[in-house]
């Protein structure tokens, strides 16, 4: 029979039986149903049923749990997938051979060694327990979905495994041509024929034309093909399990469900023929199974392959009839036989025949014998596929196969995604012809020259370099103005038909629809752009040979032009809502946020930082972000991941293999900025790592040495570094030890980022990732290298802190905790082998999953890290964003949550302050009138003792309080959730601040207490004049009424005789000594100029009460020689600081002269302690002289001599002898007529002892209380806020200015800002009591206060010590009042004079006495409820106090009272014990009277503004030397002088120069500012609004 005879019969023969096979159709439908079975029964075995069909998606890997943590053993089944592929993600090349381990029970490792029994060559090893990679392969595809299948693909490419080409069990038990699933891979490879130019070809594996080869076996071959296929595929390199064979771990395991599958490699050559196996690309497709049972999957690979090697030990009767219907066997097909020893002659004929009849060559039959091993044999086909491939004329691309595969009945995975590629074909159709880069000017019009533009115009805004000569607010005002219509131009560009369609297809609710249709976009784009980036970055590297700079950035330039992909595509999308207008937001542009968050939540990388224009579109990432935080229930605490690198160091695939993400690496495009991607944390992590996402942000690479050489670079960079690092937690930085340039480079950059991050009260985790080490003893050969790191980063800091301004900075560990051996990683290369057929080093992928578990553990370690959720992190981004435009970024950061921060802190520590002073101005309160209560017949050294021992109480009372306010401090720095971090700098400015604090209140306290002695000395003065007096008097009095009892007499006669008796007794009184008051405070000031030779000009004084009569001129000869030169420009601002230093002082007088009681010394020394604390800020600024002090002094003193002479006199008037005598004459007339008349006078003698002793002790006590309840009503009420920080205090007084809208209030609040303060306080107070009769509710409680103490002291006090009654005598009324006076010592004290002046000669019974005591208590109550009622002058009662409450919140509100250099703007740092002063809202200079010297107007600028320009000023501090305004620190160390946090923070000053700018300018004597134009058009509304933004006001 002829050849081809043979060949039609078994054609014959063949269809025969496929016609037997249709009369079979139920048992193929059978077998169907046992095939789906069997699937389905896997799925169950390994946990997979829920998942099917593809249900399975990449965001269930992306969790961070324990799981992806620590990488535990096996245990079950149901682990095998989950375990799988997270290795598989992290690249771990031993995913597969892993899967066996630890299932295997403890009884099994007997039987293993128990082979007496078996035969070796027929025991079946595979149990139950047991999973044949392939199986679980196939499982996994029909489980995941579209995405996960090409995620998949891609890492198993990557670690060199064998990819599904046609997957078995598909619908209808159809084979499943798995053309999607290997889309997305793209592969490199250098051809022979290229190596010389250094060439490479790049493309997608699906797409390009590469041989194909096929192995298949007949089910009795006893070779191993895929081992085989092993050793061609790895000859050259070490032995890789490409295809996983018999030999290999789990690949003896009885397949259940892989028969039929058909894997496919490819070998790609690196161009170097010592190492290349192939001179070009080759694929290798190898069908699991026997190829009677896969007829189908036979016939394609038959059909479409270059050529097709069975492997068979001989024929059966229905393998020669499918391998004899085969067509163009002759060229297509190669036996490969395995020749055993001892075969049968039927095998070998069997063989003999098929080849006969298919009339094959011999060198189409290859036969391994006996002596040949597998490794020489595989030599032996290699050779055979070299030759076969000479041969090759037509190739046929993956995709080119899809045609036969539906021919043959295949289905197709790509069929599913028809509506997605077809959609994004319609928006590449739009490109046609076009270049990219003309594309992207049609299409992504918002990303074009107009954006890079605005970003350009807002740093210049901030650094403010192009001024030129124009004045800076007026050049700001133009920036601004162009912004404004760039801005307008952008809000009119159309959106382009390629963007609705983009933005349509990503609105979809069917979310793997929407992932296919960016995959396809993304697929398209790679492949169009490939080809012309490839010959960019050809031409690019070829300029860097010649350092052509201007065809650098040219082609640098071109790249990123040419570059095109889905990001840029979600970049226009974020343009075309940033730059829409609030008001007119169309529906569809407005849910773009809500649509970005979904995807951010689904793993899409959120682009951050726009790298093409260096810019952070805020408005976009803001709502997005702020739409994931709704999203998640406003649980969004994020732990932030930064990695930084060179170009092509590895960042982006350390990232991918820690966490199983997919960063594009080499994807064909250049893309620029920071990408950030959000990984969801589970629930058994987020209270262990305190977060609920962790955030990894991807950065462009570091500029490379070749960009370097550009303008901007490092500028650029350092920009991009301090941003990302300063949003991270922890930042990994990747370097490379052998290239020490570049190594330099990087750590400058990073430590410049880290210094300003320590500056700002952020403290980053720094990681050194080394890369290349794979030595098991690197980390100790490494030890001289680490060492060598720290001494590089010692050098860098030096260099980044005198740059940075801060010389106190000397080595890393300044900067950050830095361990040289916990910080350092040492990481093998990623590859195992020479690319492009190394597979991932299974080393690489286990140092980075070590990395990673360290990195979380330190997370763990560390509970105390605070980490903020999305609205926090959204204000440190924006703020740290704002900082880095500035190139002073240290004394530029300026942040919202650092405000809140420090404000929380002031307000919990204002609140403390009060409790504390609280706490001693209620001992004070008693200790004052304990030592008024002392007793009078003791000497005054016993009460000097008394005031020792109260001193020495209030100091370790005052000495607890502080122990407790610092402890409380200490607490509030431990507690999560407010930020403390941020503030961690100002920790030691409020442990200052609160010892400052108790410095201040014992000073205060011991000198109220000296003032309370020599009060009690000058009373019992008096007093002791006047118990004289009453002792003559009472015995005049009793001589009389015995002289009259000898006769009976009228009323009328006794009042005369009355009469007479008291002029003769009250005749010759005298009163207290006067004091020369002027005198006494002339020897004071003497005695504060001693050794500064002045006497001479204080002998001229000879009455001090005539100094300080007219206004106060300063002169000439006040300051120093080199100033009077300059005196023309200095002299007002002289005279308005004396002014302000005599107003003030003159307030402190009055306010002293006010309160009851004599002038003491210590009044005049106090003032001295203002006089100079005032002169020594003066000095600073103007050089005053000796002479000033003392004129200045004179004034001062001369009033208050005067004022104290007249609180002298007052007092001396109050309490003469005659007066008080005179007081009482009416008791005792009444006295003397009750007598003589033998009348009861209890009720009356009750009364005057009532009115005369305990009212003016009760009025005294609810005096005292008040002040103190006055301010905690405040405190506590509807007012509160307003005083609960220096910053809402500030905020409220300027608020009301712009509403009232007075002048005359703005100039005062300008020019004496604390006088302003002082009396917006006292009128807010007087308001506030005058509302509701507050102050009558207070005055009222406090007298309920009293009077049941008193109450209860009389009842306590009428009994004796055993608790019986006083006898019910006259005698028993001396022991209640002294019972009384003990009860009530700390509360009131008892006049002794009145007392015994009221109680003379009484005739009543105790009993009788204490009913009316009692009646005439409850009198007084009424009355001065009625008196409190009826008092409107709220005035005169808060001047009055002694605890003055207006000076209290003063205290509270005021802080040190220092003020801008420049502007005059008040420091708002709390307390006087800070540092540092700053302030939130600084104004034009010229409202603070800084003029322009050539020009004579005020001027415009804004020192925020000036401050990092190069403007230029000079004044008294610079000796009237020009200097930059970016140097101020030089002159003023303690301020700090940030920029305005918004642009608008200013327009409130902008707006109050714009309105009264004539009238400062008369007042200041000058021309009015030149206010820019765009000033003009601010209203009311936005000044308002910009106060508002300048103080954090929501």
């Amino acid at each position: 029979m002829s050849a081809m005879n043979t060949e039609e019969g078994a054609l014959t023969d063949f269809d025969a039986q496929s016609d037997e096979g249709k009369a079979l159709t139920m048992s193929t439908r059978d077998a169907e149903s046992e095939e789906h079975a069997a699937l389905l029964n896997f799925l169950v075995k390994l946990g997979l049923k829920n998942f099917y069909p593809n249900k399975l998606n990449p965001q269930s890997l992306f969790e961070i749990n324990t799981n992806s943590i620590e990488e535990k053993s096996v245990l079950s089944l149901e682990e095998i997938p989950w375990c799988f592929l997270r290795k598989l993600f992290k690249m771990n090349a031993e995913c597969r051979s892993s899967i066996q381990s630890s299932i295997r029970p403890e009884g099994n490792i007997e039987e293993d060694n128990d082979l007496c029994d078996e035969d070796l060559d027929t025991a079946d090893d595979s149990r139950n327990d047991e999973v044949n990679p392939l199986d679980l392969i196939v499982a996994l595809f029909h489980c995941a979905d579209s995405i996960l299948q090409q995620e998949m693909a891609l890492k198993m490419s990557m670690c060199q495994f064998s990819l599904p080409l046609l997957l078995p069990h598909g619908h209808k038990s159809q084979c499943t041509l798995m053309l999607w699933a290997l889309r997305d891979i793209v592969k490199e490879w250098c051809p022979h024929d290229m190596s010389e130019s250094r060439g490479f070809v790049e493309d997608n594996i699906v797409q390009a034309n590469i041989p194909f080869f096929s192995f298949v076996r007949l089910k009795n071959s006893s070779l191993s093909k895929s081992q085989i296929l092993n050793h061609v595929l790895s000859s050259g390199q070490q032995n890789c399990n490409i295809f996983i064979h018999r030999d290999a771990e789990g690949g003896a395991v009885k397949r259940e469900i892989a028969d039929g599958l058909v894997e496919v490699c490819w070998y790609f050559p690196c161009g170097n023929e010592s190492l290349d196996v192939f001179t070009g690309p080759v694929a290798f497709a190898d069908l699991r199974g026997d190829i009677s049972e896969s007829l189908t999957q036979f016939n394609f690979l038959f059909q479409v392959s270059t050529a097709t090697f069975v492997f068979l030990d001989s024929v059966e009767e229905s393998e020669h009839k499918i391998l004899s219907s085969l067509q163009d066997v002759k060229s297509k097909l190669f036996l490969v036989v395995n020749r055993k020893g001892g075969n049968a002659r039927e095998e070998k004929m069997s063989v003999k025949r098929l080849v006969d009849e298919l009339g094959l060559p011999k060198n189409r039959v290859k036969g391994k014998g006996q002596r040949l091993n597998v490794a020489g044999f595989s030599k032996k086909l290699c050779e055979v596929i070299k030759a076969s491939l000479l041969d090759v004329k037509d190739t046929m691309s993956i995709v080119d196969m899809v045609g036969k595969a539906v021919e043959l009945g295949l289905s197709v995975d790509e069929c599913k995604t028809e509506a997605q590629r077809k959609a994004a074909e319609e928006i590449m159709d739009d490109i046609g012809v076009r270049s990219i880069p003309h594309y992207k000017k049609l299409n992504l019009t918002l990303q074009g020259a107009n954006w890079k533009r605005l970003s350009k115009l807002e740093k210049e805004e901030c650094r403010l370099k192009k001024s030129g000569n124009s004045c800076l607010e007026e050049h700001k005002c133009k920036l601004q103005e162009e912004k404004r219509q760039i801005r307008k131009k952008q809000q009119n560009c159309d959106v382009s038909k390629g963007m609705k369609s983009f933005i349509k297809c990503l609105s979809t609710s069917d979310k793997e629809k929407r992932d296919v249709f960016l995959k396809w976009m993304k697929l398209k784009f790679n492949t169009h752009s490939r080809v012309e980036l490839s010959k960019l970055r050809h031409k690019f590297k070829e300029q860097c040979k010649k350092k052509d700079l201007k065809l650098i950035a040219e082609l640098d330039q071109a790249l990123l032009d040419s570059s095109l992909g889905t990001e840029h595509y979600m970049r226009e999308m974020g343009l075309i809502y940033e730059f829409s207008t609030s008001s007119s937001t169309a529906d569809e542009i407005s849910q773009l946020p809500g649509l970005a968050a979904e995807m951010l939540l689904d793993g899409y990388p959120l682009e951050l930082l726009y790298g093409d224009a260096s810019n952070v579109p805020e408005r976009w990432v803001t709502d997005v972000l702020m739409e994931l935080h709704k999203k998640v229930g406003h649980r969004s605490r994020l732990l932030v991941l930064t990695v930084l690198g060179v170009q092509s160091s590895g960042k982006s695939m350390l990232l991918n293999t820690m966490f199983g993400v997919q960063f594009p690496v080499s994807s064909g495009r250049c893309t620029r900025g920071a990408f950030m991607l959000f990984l969801k944390v589970g629930e058994d992590l987020k209270s262990v790592l305190n977060c609920d996402f962790i955030v990894l942000i991807d950065t462009e690479g570091l500029k490379s040495p070749d960009l370097a050489q550009l303008e901007d670079s490092f500028e650029h960079d350092n920009q991009l570094a301090t941003f990302v690092i300063g949003l991270s937690h922890t930042t990994v930085i990747n370097i490379a030890m052998e290239n020490s340039t570049e190594m330099k480079d990087i750590l400058q950059i990073a430590v410049h980022a880290f210094l300003r991050m320590k500056e700002i009260g952020k403290k980053p985790v720094c990681h050194f990732v080394h890369q290349n080490v794979s030595s098991v003893s690197a980390h100790d050969k490494t030890m001289t290298d680490r060492k060598h790191l720290l001494d590089q980063l010692n050098e860098m800091t030096q260099i980044a802190a005198e740059m940075e301004k801060k010389p106190s900075i000397k080595e890393f560990t300044d900067v950050l905790d830095y361990d040289m051996d916990k910080n350092n990683w040492n990481i093998p290369g990623l590859w195992h082998g020479t690319p492009p057929m190394a597979p991932v080093n299974t080393g690489y992928s286990e140092a980075v999953a070590h990395f990673k578990e360290n990195l979380l553990q330190t997370v763990k370690k560390d509970p105390g890290s605070e980490v903020s959720q999305i609205p926090e992190f959204l204000e440190w981004m924006k703020s740290l964003w704002q900082a880095v435009k500035y190139e002073n970024f240290i004394f530029s950061f300026r942040n919202t949550l650092v405000a809140h921060a420090y404000d929380n802190l002031c307000k919990e520590f204002n609140q403390w302050e009060w409790e504390f002073r609280k706490e001693i101005l209620t001992w004070q309160t008693q200790a004052e009138v304990e030592i008024l209560n002392a007793d009078n017949e003791a000497e005054v050294k016993t009460w000097e003792r008394l005031v020792g021992e109260k001193k020495s109480e209030v100091s370790d009372k005052i000495r607890d309080q502080q122990t407790t306010m610092t402890g409380k401090i200490s607490d509030y720095y431990k507690m999560k959730g407010k930020q403390v971090h941020l503030i961690e700098k100002y920790k030691e400015d409020f442990l200052n601040r609160v010892k400052g604090l108790a410095d201040e209140i014992k000073h205060s306290v011991w000198a109220k207490l000296d003032c309370t002695l020599q009060l009690k000395i000058s009373l019992q003065k008096a007093q002791d004049i006047q118990r004289g007096y009453r002792g003559v008097i009472e015995q005049k009095v009793m001589k009389l009424l015995g002289d009259c009892n000898a006769s009976t007499l009228t009323e009328e006669e006794l009042k005369q005789e009355f009469e007479k008796m008291w002029a003769e007794a009250t005749g010759n009184v005298s009163g207290l000594k006067e004091r020369d008051i002027a005198a006494c405070i002339l020897k004071l000031l003497r005695k504060d100029f001693c050794n500064r030779n002045v006497n001479e000009a204080l002998k001229k004084v000879t009455d001090l009460k005539e100094m300080g009569k007219g206004p106060f001129k300063t002169k000439r000869k006040h300051v120093g020689a080199f100033m009077q030169k300059f005196q023309y420009m200095c002299d007002r601002d002289l005279q308005s600081v004396a002014d302000r230093i005599i107003d003030s002082c003159t307030r402190f007088v009055r306010d002293k002269v006010k309160t009851d009681g004599d002038y003491q010394d210590s009044f005049t020394k106090d003032l001295l302690e203002q006089i100079d604390e005032s002169l020594k800020q003066c000095y600073d600024h103007h050089k005053t002289n000796i002479k000033f002090e003392i004129d200045l002094k004179l004034h001062i003193c001369g009033i208050a001599s005067r004022e104290f002479v007249k609180m002298h006199k007052r007092f001396l008037s109050d309490n003469n002898p005659r007066t008080q005598l005179e007081k009482y004459k009416t008791q005792y007339l009444s006295d003397f007529l009750d007598l003589y008349k033998k009348e009861d006078h209890c009720q009356r003698k009750a009364k005057d002892f009532v009115q005369s002793c305990i009212k003016p002790a009760v009025k005294q006590f609810i005096s005292g209380s008040l002040g103190v309840n006055i301010v905690d009503d405040i405190l506590t009420g509807s007012h509160s806020a307003e005083y609960s920080s220096r910053t809402f205090f500030q905020y409220n007084i300027q608020k009301e200015l712009l509403q009232q809208g007075d002048f005359k209030s703005f100039f005062n609040y300008i020019d004496n800002y604390e006088i302003y303060v002082k009396d917006w306080i006292f009128e807010h107070i007087r308001e506030k009591m005058s509302v509701d009769k507050t102050l009558c509710k207070l005055e009222n409680n406090n007298l309920q206060v009293i009077y049941k103490k008193i109450s209860e002291a009389i009842d306590r006090a009428a009994k004796e010590e055993d608790g019986a009654p006083l006898p019910d005598n006259k005698e028993s009324i001396t022991k209640l009042i002294s019972n009384m006076r003990k009860h009530l010592i700390k509360d009131i004290s008892l006049s002794v004079e009145a007392e015994k002046t009221t109680l003379f000669l009484i005739q009543s019974s105790c009993h009788s006495f204490i009913k009316c005591l009692k009646s005439s208590m409850k009198e007084l109550k009424e009355q001065l409820e009625e008196e409190f009622s009826k008092s409107d002058d709220i005035t005169e009662t808060l001047s009055k106090l002694p605890i003055k409450p207006q000076d209290q919140l003063f205290k509270r509100v005021f802080g040190c009272g220092r003020q801008c250099p420049f502007c005059k703007a008040p420091c708002e740092a709390g307390g006087k014990e800070h540092k540092m002063h700053h302030a939130a809202i600084h104004r034009p200079q010229g409202l603070g009277n800084f003029n322009v010297e050539s020009s004579g107007r005020l001027v415009t600028s804004l020192c925020t503004t000036d401050v990092h320009s190069n403007v230029k000023f000079r004044n008294t501090d610079t000796k009237w030397e020009w200097i930059p305004y970016k140097d101020y620190i030089k002159y003023y160390p303690d301020w700090i002088i940030p920029p305005d946090s918004t642009i608008e923070a200013s327009d409130y000053w902008k707006y109050v120069l714009v309105q009264y700018n004539d009238r400062f300018a008369k007042i200041y004597e000058v021309k009015p500012a030149d206010v820019p134009e765009a000033w003009r058009r601010l209203t009311k509304d936005q000044a308002l609004k910009g106060l508002k933004d300048a103080f954090n006001m929501k």
